[in-house]
């Protein structure tokens, strides 16, 4: 009877841990989530901004160079 009520209190010890554990991590990342929500990553920057992208703007590139630019973009 005693190794049943000890084994009954090792079980709600690590229930309750677990628990806690569980929504000390959920509020993080409950925080985590509202400190970037606001984060806006899409203004336009400020200061001296350069633009670095070089390419050039082809009116018609045809097909065989947008095949090529796919592969080596992957996308």
């Amino acid at each position: 009877m005693v190794s049943f009520i000890k084994v009954a209190l090792q079980t709600i010890k690590v229930f309750i841990i677990f628990t806690g554990c569980t929504i000390l991590f959920y509020y993080g990342i409950m925080w985590v989530s509202q400190e970037y929500q606001s984060y806006h990553r899409y203004d336009a920057p400020e200061g001296a901004a350069l633009k670095v992208s070089s390419e050039v703007k082809d009116e018609n590139p045809g097909w065989l160079n947008r095949l090529i630019l796919f592969y080596l973009n992957g996308e």
